[in-house]
């Protein structure tokens, strides 16, 4: 028998508890039960005036609306406020009546820009889940995997200036001095001298320049690098067949069991090696003892800096980069009691500076070496003298690589598909993680914030939702 849709249902008037229609299993009904929200109040306190002004929206549900926007992936505010507009669960969850007018979706933009820019109200909230998640002792910081991912930038590719590009300072630069003119005193030479401003204007590309330095007439000598005219604090991205784009980096960190710890955001043109100290400083003091990192955080400087603060790194393996008919660098074997290389024709290469990069170079006798049969095989110079490059923290690269070499090391490091790669695939393909619609590396990080507490969340209620279960 046909059932026919009855038109009066649609205009029937009930007598309903919003309560009743969110279901008891629901996701929202969960992260709301997991976490006292009125922590926001302390927060905020002190951005809202305490007796002027007309009665402000509720500050939880105000930060709520966002948090919805990145649980869910939903591309935009204005989208996020017509989903809220229909959904019965996300107006529980905001505490809305069913007939209770919805924020327009201009609202989070202009509290944002008048109380919570400049601030960190945004990373204070993704440390109070972390907290949380703490509290229930499922965080173990022993293990921390760092890794970092791109997220394009809302910035279109054709709209872009060139400028010249500034030698950004590194985080180890007046250490590596230092040891530079150490190294160099040790061995009679005399120090280096002092770079001057403008050969450092002409240096490699940094992330730190500011929107003035744009300019149409560059000169030719100077290096030049693409920068946004729509978000100039975004960075020219490109990594292999890539598509070439504006972007963001934003480096990670997270625990073996994928408790995300913390972030950094920076321009997408910095190389995850320069940019590691920025995230590095928000994890001291929580019980690392591994650091598990990528073959793009295989340096010296990076070595030396967990080592000194007894971290282990575990860095994987990585090919020398010879070219193809030539011998490997580990066949030339260094003799460290008389600081030089023996070459596998048994002769030797003397020390013979220590350049700006910190690299001690060694060097051959091109009178003995035009002679060798493995000249073809050892180097294509035309004076053929061969150069061998020995860093003056090499010897931390090459405690890493007996580190990499202990048993157990291996299979740690396999764990990152599991733990850090794991994290950007569930950010990016079900929390809206691929691009952002905002600009300035301000938003951007509130944007990874709240990503990223949601994740941690939504991992907690869920946890919490168990061990319920096995208690019932």
């Amino acid at each position: 028998m046909i059932t026919e849709q009855n038109e009066k249902a649609r205009k029937q008037i009930e007598f309903v508890c919003t309560d009743d229609l969110v279901p008891q299993d629901h996701l929202l009904r969960i992260i709301d039960k997991a976490i006292d929200w009125s922590f926001i109040y302390d927060l905020v306190r002190d951005k809202y005036s305490p007796d002027q002004g007309r009665p402000s929206i509720d500050p939880v549900t105000l930060i709520k609306i966002p948090l919805i926007q990145y649980l869910y992936g939903i591309k935009s505010m204005r989208q996020t406020i017509k989903e809220i507009e229909v959904n019965v669960a996300f107006r529980w969850f905001l505490g809305l009546e069913l007939y209770d007018k919805v924020p327009h979706f201009s609202t989070f933009g202009k509290n944002y820009s008048r109380r919570f820019e400049g601030t960190d109200l945004f990373e204070q909230i993704f440390q109070h889940i972390l907290e949380e998640c703490y509290r229930f002792k499922l965080v173990d910081p022993t293990e921390i995997f760092v890794d970092a991912t791109h997220v394009k930038a809302r910035a279109n590719n054709k709209k872009m200036q060139r400028r010249i590009a500034q030698q950004e300072a590194l985080f180890y630069e007046e250490m590596l001095r230092k040891e530079i003119s150490s190294d160099r005193a040790a061995h009679g030479k005399k120090p280096l001298k002092d770079k001057d401003d403008d050969d450092n204007s002409a240096g490699s590309s940094g992330g730190n320049d500011k929107f003035e330095d744009y300019t149409d007439d560059v000169p030719l000598d100077c290096k030049t690098i693409k920068c946004s005219t729509t978000d100039p604090e975004s960075g020219w991205f490109r990594k292999g067949e890539h598509k070439h784009v504006f972007a963001y980096g934003i480096e990670t960190a997270c625990d073996k069991n994928g408790w995300i710890l913390g972030f950094d955001v920076n321009p997408g043109n910095e190389h995850d090696s320069r940019t590691f100290k920025g995230l590095y400083d928000k994890l001291q003091n929580i019980g690392m003892e591994k650091c598990v990192v990528d073959a793009g955080y295989k340096t010296p400087a990076i070595a030396k800096l967990l080592l000194d603060d007894g971290v282990k790194p575990v860095f994987p393996y990585k090919r020398p980069q010879t070219k193809e008919g030539f011998f490997k660098k580990y066949e030339y074997v260094y003799d460290e009691y008389n600081d030089c290389y023996i070459c596998p024709n048994d002769q030797i290469l003397k020390y013979s500076t220590t350049n700006r990069d910190g690299y001690k170079e060694y060097k051959s006798c091109g009178h003995i070496c035009e002679k060798c049969e493995f000249l073809g095989q050892c180097t294509a110079s035309k004076n053929h003298v061969k150069i061998v490059t020995r860093h003056v923290w090499e010897e931390y690269m090459e405690a890493c690589e007996d580190i990499r070499q202990t048993l157990g090391m291996k299979d740690l490091y396999s764990h990152r598909k599991e733990t850090i790669e794991r994290i950007f695939g569930t950010a990016k393909e079900n929390h809206g993680f691929r691009y952002t619609q905002m600009y300035g590396k301000a938003r951007m990080v509130m944007k990874v914030a709240l990503t990223f507490a949601c994740m941690n969340l939504k991992k907690l209620a869920k946890i919490q939702q168990e061990w319920e279960l096995k208690m019932a």
